[in-house]
């Protein structure tokens, strides 16, 4: 077994592969894997399981990223790194077969940075929290909203789609909530340079509308409906969901489900991480099984989907 990202004090706070093998005649007889991570990661591990099953250990050892984006036709630059974990994770397997440990583990050498991409000194999110507080605005909310559209606006995507919102939404977000901001502090960039933000999942999308609530005339809260389309598109990205919205801290990100769809967080009672939680419901309705284990409290994974807000 070869872990990366499992050493004790990492698990469910980074990325993390484990490849488990079976050796037999000095070859990779059958080898399985197990990923905390994004799409693009799990695919990088099904390509190298693929490469070096049924292969000698030597051979198993030369797999190297180029070989595993080779096998997926090419991995977009910004996931190059999940090639590197698959490969990391894997050839620590087969360092355990030879020296017949049972487990060697690694730290990650490549991989995202999981701190906070919006700091409190970004220019973008200055110049939101600088505009006049509206009445009946929170300044919660207007952290919220200010972080997310500053990491928003750091992607190659139109700010607008990074978020799940129409041009139409993200104007009348700044309005309410950042009334006399620049106009053109979130100009469209050009067409040339922009590409497809990543695509949010349909059914997480559905699960988060069913969660928003309605006011007195029976018409969806607008701000709720705002947040709804953003968490599923924000979560439609690797990593952390609160690093991916960002936000300084990991429980602002409860927070602000806690202040806009309180129904989630009721949903939520045993306090999954919310990325988890989400796929999770998708594969409940879909009869698909995120993880077998029975009871979550008796699960050797359990840092993997839970952690302390």
């Amino acid at each position: 077994t070869g872990e990366v990202g499992l050493n004790a004090g990492e698990a469910g706070t980074r990325l993390a592969v484990r490849f488990t093998l079976r050796q037999q005649d000095d070859r990779v007889k059958e080898i399985r894997f197990q990923v905390f991570g994004c799409g693009f990661t799990i695919a990088a591990c099904a390509a190298a399981a693929e490469l070096a099953e049924g292969r000698p250990l030597d051979a198993a050892l030369a797999i190297d990223d180029a070989m595993v984006d080779t096998a997926l036709k090419g991995l977009p630059e910004e996931r190059s790194y999940c090639a590197t974990l698959a490969v990391e994770a894997l050839h620590a397997a087969v360092q355990s077969a030879r020296s017949g440990s049972a487990v060697h583990s690694l730290s990650p050498t490549s991989e995202e940075d999981h701190a906070p991409r919006v700091t409190a000194d970004n220019p973008i999110y200055r110049a939101l929290m600088d505009t006049p507080a509206p009445a009946g605005i929170s300044s919660e909310d207007r952290q919220l909203f200010a972080c997310l559209l500053a990491v928003a606006a750091a992607e190659p995507y139109e700010t607008s789609e990074a978020l799940g919102l129409t041009r139409q939404e993200l104007a009348s977000l700044l309005k309410s909530h950042f009334p006399g901001v620049d106009p053109g502090l979130l100009a469209p960039r050009q067409e040339s340079a922009l590409q497809a933000p990543p695509e949010a999942n349909v059914d997480v999308l559905a699960i988060l509308f069913s969660h928003v609530p309605k006011d007195g005339s029976g018409k969806e809260i607008q701000t709720a409906l705002w947040l709804a389309r953003i968490l599923a598109a924000r979560a439609a990205h690797p990593g952390h969901l609160w690093v991916a919205m960002g936000l300084f801290e990991r429980p602002e990100l409860t927070a602000g489900i806690r202040r806009h769809l309180p129904s989630l967080v009721a949903a939520n009672h045993q306090g999954m991480r919310w990325k988890r939680f989400l796929f999770k419901q998708v594969c409940d309705q879909t009869g698909g099984s995120l993880c077998k284990s029975p009871n979550c409290g008796v699960c050797s994974d359990y840092a993997l989907c839970f952690a302390p807000d």
